[in-house]
């Protein structure tokens, strides 16, 4: 598959996200800095990926064995109110909250950039709490004692009931939507860095700024490279940046993947039009 971003770049989100690395080993930490180098080139990850350790430590200090109740109030503490992490309200759609390293330095995020770092402060101090990608807000769980724990990382922590969760959605989809259970279970890391890529990829089309949309469609498909709906995307995206001919190759993966799609006519007929427009060119 050919990409449209620098193949170093690809190289080193390979190395965290390719098939062969077990889901419950992907370093997100790491990876999520690899997504925030589309934007800054030159960003140095382990001078943040220390910066996690360290908030780790400042838990540590205040509970040395991780009774779960204990753990996150010292993660409250020391991440909402030392550091002041928060949830970017006045400017939620800033592409900055989707940046780890922009969270980390501005204390300001999206839930699942907030939760991403509470997360993995988590792990380190022997918390384990997984991901939940509710639709519209994405939260985080732990499971202890057959109890389960809703935590809200865009409102400083908050504890969540099965109710709270529907108020969530009624604030966000009108009331149009109702919770159902399985928007409570827990997702993959896979899951979670393709949903932040996902969220950034609408930012970006939202300004119709497809020279950034690109990198970010790009990366979607070294987590998940027989999408045939991703591989679509980035064609359409490669339409719209001129760059022809790789959009026809998408074109024909996409076919190739989804033989019998409902859109396959339309798309043959798509990837034709490009093939006689460049031949004429040549």
């Amino acid at each position: 598959m050919h990409y449209t971003v620098s193949a170093e770049l690809i190289e080193t989100f390979s190395v965290f996200v390719a098939p062969d690395v077990e889901d419950e080993k992907i370093d997100l930490i790491r990876a999520a800095l690899v997504i925030a180098r589309t934007e800054y080139p030159n960003l140095d990850i382990e001078v943040y990926a220390a910066r996690m350790e360290q908030l780790a430590r400042r838990v540590a200090a205040l509970v040395p064995h991780p009774y779960p109740q204990r753990a996150l109030a010292a993660l409250n503490r020391v991440l909402f109110e030392e550091m002041n992490l928060r949830g970017n309200r006045e400017d939620y759609y800033d592409p900055r909250n989707s940046f780890l390293n922009d969270v980390l330095d501005r204390g300001l995020g999206i839930p699942i950039t907030l939760s991403i770092i509470y997360m993995e402060v988590a792990k380190r101090v022997g918390l384990s709490l997984s991901g939940v990608g509710m639709p519209g807000h994405f939260l985080l769980k732990h499971h202890g004692d057959g109890q389960e724990t809703l935590i809200d990382c865009f409102n400083r922590g908050d504890i969540l009931s099965r109710q709270d969760c529907q108020s969530r959605l009624d604030e966000i989809y009108s009331g149009e939507m109702t919770l159902r259970p399985e928007f409570l279970h827990p997702i993959s890391r896979r899951q979670i860095l393709t949903r932040m890529l996902n969220n950034l990829k609408t930012v970006y089309l939202s300004t119709r700024n497809f020279r950034k949309a690109l990198p970010i469609a790009d990366l979607i498909l070294v987590i998940y490279p027989r999408s045939p709906e991703d591989v679509k995307q980035r064609a359409l995206l490669r339409y719209s940046m001129g760059l022809h001919g790789l959009a026809a190759e998408d074109l024909d993966e996409y076919l190739k993947m989804s033989p019998n799609a409902s859109d396959a006519e339309d798309i043959r007929q798509m990837a034709l039009s490009i093939r006689r427009m460049l031949a004429l060119m040549n």
